[in-house]
């Protein structure tokens, strides 16, 4: 898989398949998320416990009630293999991806 060719700065990979099924198992954002913490600006090094949390790079999340990774494309930039290793598991999973920004929310 190559970088995304429009302006957005996330690809959403959505626990959907291309024919509308719920991906399983329940869990697979968190643990996608979780073999790619160690992606992250600076290295996982940079910061003491960074190997507890996600990278900012790559963020399990819920949409609309569908599990979701957030990949951010400056994971690209700095580690092509890891984003090629996200983007072939949505593809060898035939999981719907999308190019979007995800925005903050503004309650609270």
């Amino acid at each position: 898989m190559v970088a995304p060719t429009s302006t957005s700065k996330e690809v959403f990979i959505q626990g959907v398949t291309s024919a509308g099924k719920t991906f399983r198992p329940s869990d697979w954002a968190e643990r996608l998320a979780g073999v790619m913490s160690q992606f992250r600006p600076g290295g996982a090094r940079a910061t003491p416990g960074a190997h507890l949390s996600y990278s900012p790079w790559c963020i399990p999340t819920t949409l609309g009630g569908v599990k979701c990774v957030v990949v951010h494309v400056d994971l690209h930039g700095h580690e092509p293999m890891a984003w090629d290793f996200v983007m072939n598991f949505a593809k060898d999973n035939d999981l719907q991806v999308i190019e979007a920004c995800l925005l903050p929310d503004g309650r609270g």
